[in-house]
């Protein structure tokens, strides 16, 4: 059997002939150079940095160009780090899905030591208080997601440790963001040396969140000369970034691979949290990080494991691309019509004639016109992996049903700033677009709860859920009358959209097209085959 640890790993041959790649350097001395003297602690340890920012540190490591590898930190769920990477001594294993079927199994080892981001642990506290106060640190990252950043709850109140913690100050703080302000300000008062606090999470202007939270403990805590340290970027800068990799949940049929191989210690871990830990990851191939430039302490040679570095208004192109353009708006349509035509898997529905049309229509015919150019990535280049590599992938298990989470936060970003680019356009006339309206209409079709064949459907979850489904009552299959009037007010909200689709000459082109999905069992798919041909 084959053991995910240091020990396991001592017989390099039986991974070798099972056909891992394993880490090329002194993994060691390695530890206690990082130990000695860190540069990088990324929080939050979940898919997506075991998968990629690991991966690009070892790739340094194995070539040479880095000596020190990263410190994990998770302040979400501390299982996470106790039940998974512990037990693995801090490996982990990723399985890279290529497009053509091809697997490549590499054991990352590039993560020195893991914490838990716990104030009321002295020994796990006191040595990341140690790793802020070394003037060695040159970044530490996040992964957190968006909603890890806020200090208030969904009615715009302080949330309660927030507040405590702007209350008692840094000693004992209890808040995600109050325990990485605390570290700053350990750092601070250990000489104030230069840091950059990079988010790297999957949302537009991540810097600027991450600053703003950081920013509001130090204006809280009444002390001018720490205010004065975050708020200066050649001592605390908050660079922005753009990323973008798919990390599915890990899957049952890459385990089985692995159990194949004689890889014990497989079974998964489900915490307390509800975090499914399992010691591998499964990944695409694909992967892109555009960083801005601004490191006041210097950082690592990150470009040459293919991490894009730059100014901060290309970072906000390259998200604005991906987000309005080239990926997400792509990915929203085939979420709500995989789920109204009955499929599980975004590869199976990149199968489908209509909806590649569909998303080909959107992306190429209507995206593309109006897409922002970053000059550091070609939109048609990009667009072009995405539809013919990337979602094709019949390896990766993502599902419509996942991405159709939280559409309703979505949509005025995805199709409302090409509407909005449109409109701004003299030379254009937004009411010419075809596959979006028809998207938005799918969308409100899929809220209904029922699929093509007018069975029941279930909704993922969406924060305004409620609101819209109450705007949409008394709405039946195989009444189209029974919408007439119904969709006028939402059409209406520029909130939701982005923009009024009745000030952009699109409203009734989304009533029509919502009511042809209404008629029969079958409709939906016969209003994509009418509507795109």
């Amino acid at each position: 059997m084959l053991e995910l640890n240091e020990a396991g790993l001592k017989d390099r041959s039986a991974w070798e002939g099972k056909g891992y790649t394993l880490p090329a350097f002194d993994r060691q001395k390695m530890i206690a150079e990082t130990l000695k003297s860190p540069r990088w602690v990324h929080f939050g340890a979940g898919n997506i940095f075991r998968a990629f920012q690991c991966n690009a540190v070892q790739r340094l490591l194995n070539a040479g160009s880095m000596d020190t590898g990263i410190i994990a930190v998770e302040g979400f769920d501390y299982e996470i780090i106790e039940k998974g990477y512990r037990p693995n001594d801090n490996y982990s294993l990723l399985v890279t899905l290529h497009a053509d079927g091809s697997v490549d199994k590499t054991v990352i080892g590039s993560i020195a030591a893991s914490y838990i981001l716990d104030s009321q642990n002295d020994a796990e506290f006191g040595s990341l208080k140690a790793i802020f106060e070394n003037p060695a640190l040159q970044m530490a990252s996040f992964t957190i997601t968006e909603k890890g950043y806020s200090l208030v709850n969904g009615q715009g109140e302080t949330l309660p440790a927030v507040a405590a913690d702007l209350k008692n100050g840094p000693a004992m703080p209890q808040s995600y963001i109050g325990k990485v302000a605390a570290l700053l300000y350990a750092r601070y008062q250990a000489g104030a040396q230069p840091i950059a606090m990079v988010s790297m999470d999957n949302c537009s202007h991540n810097g600027e969140k991450l600053y703003t939270a950081v920013k509001a403990f130090a204006d809280g805590w009444g002390d001018e000369g720490f205010a004065a340290y975050i708020t200066d970027p050649e001592k605390v800068s908050f660079p922005w970034t753009m990323i973008d990799k798919i990390t599915p949940r890990p899957d049952a049929s890459v385990e089985s691979m692995l159990r194949s191989d004689g890889l014990a210690g497989l079974a998964p871990v489900v915490t307390s949290k509800n975090t499914y830990i399992a010691p591998f990851v499964n990944a695409e191939e694909s992967e892109y990080l555009v960083i801005e430039d601004c490191f006041p302490n210097g950082r690592p040679p990150l470009e040459q494991a293919g991490l894009i570095f730059t100014d901060r208004e290309t970072v906000n192109r390259v998200e604005r691309m991906k987000v309005t353009t080239c990926l997400n708006p792509l990915h929203t349509a085939l979420a709500v019509f995989g789920c109204l035509l009955g499929y599980e898997r975004i590869s199976d529905e990149m199968r489908d004639d209509d909806l590649v049309r569909l998303i080909r229509t959107i992306g190429y015919d209507e995206g593309l016109p109006v897409v922002t150019d970053p000059g550091v990535i070609n939109p048609r280049e990009f667009i072009d992996t995405v539809v013919y590599t990337r979602l094709p992938n019949p390896f990766m298990p993502d599902t419509p049903q996942r991405i159709a989470c939280d559409t309703s936060q979505k949509v005025p970003i995805r199709f409302g700033e090409t509407i909005k680019s449109y409109i701004a356009d003299p030379e254009r006339d937004a009411s010419d677009l075809t596959a979006i309206p028809l998207a938005l209409a799918g969308w409100l079709r899929y809220l209904l709860g029922k699929d093509d064949t007018g069975a029941d459907m279930p909704i993922s979850p969406d924060p305004m859920l409620g609101e819209l489904q109450a705007a949409l009552a008394g709405i039946e299959l195989g009444d189209p009358d029974s919408a007439d009037g119904k969709l006028d007010a939402l059409l209406d909200n520029s909130k939701l959209f982005g923009v009024s689709l009745k000030d952009a000459g699109l409203d009734k082109k989304v009533t029509r097209f919502f009511k042809s999905m209404l008629a029969h069992p079958g409709a939906v798919r016969m209003a994509l085959q009418t509507v795109l041909h």
